[in-house]
């Protein structure tokens, strides 16, 4: 079973996000849960919704502590929660961030870290800095749990369909085309 853990803040799309990657999937033929945590969220607070992704039937519907991989939608998120917490030795981070690679803290157990400035590119895409799709676009070349192709249909399928599909479909193809990647030494703890 492959575990993501999304980070975000209200009002990112964090949960949306996740429910369009899990709906991708499972049109792919694997089986996918998407399961936000819900608290008292507000817009700006931090939020963290989990994926569960499998070749069979998933049953387990608890939070995700020891994800394979962890993305944050957020550049600021990693001030307000641990997003390194639990994530497995020669895990992936795939980070919202305007910051060189070399100027991440990272800690060395990550293998794979890629980076991508998504609130500039939203910003030139959206003009607000809604970093949702881009970030699945990221996720798809990094991880390649799922196709692009899956998620364009996944978000022409979605809710995001009535909110300018054209500009959804041009930051999903850049978020995967401009996401920086580096593996590092896997597993080291």
């Amino acid at each position: 079973m492959y575990e993501v853990r999304l980070h975000g803040r209200g009002g990112q799309g964090a949960v949306m996000a996740a429910g369009i990657l899990a709906a991708a999937i499972v049109a792919e033929g694997r089986y996918a849960v998407s399961i936000p945590a819900f608290g008292f969220e507000r817009r700006g607070a931090p939020v963290v919704t989990f994926l569960r992704v499998d070749d069979r039937e998933i049953r387990r519907m608890t939070n995700i502590t020891d994800p394979d991989c962890v993305v944050c939608i957020d550049p600021t998120i990693s001030r307000a929660v641990n997003v390194f917490a639990g994530l497995k030795a020669g895990g992936t981070l795939i980070q919202t961030t305007g910051r060189a690679l070399g100027e991440l803290e990272v800690p060395d157990f990550v293998g794979t870290v890629a980076v991508i400035d998504a609130i500039a590119i939203a910003r030139e895409i959206f003009r607000r800095p809604i970093t949702n799709t881009l970030m699945l676009g990221a996720f798809a070349r990094v991880t390649g749990a799922v196709s692009l192709a899956a998620l364009k249909q996944a978000i022409a399928e979605s809710d995001l369909r009535d909110a300018n599909p054209g500009q959804n479909m041009t930051a999903l193809d850049r978020g995967f085309n401009e996401v920086e990647i580096v593996h590092r030494n896997r597993g080291a703890a």
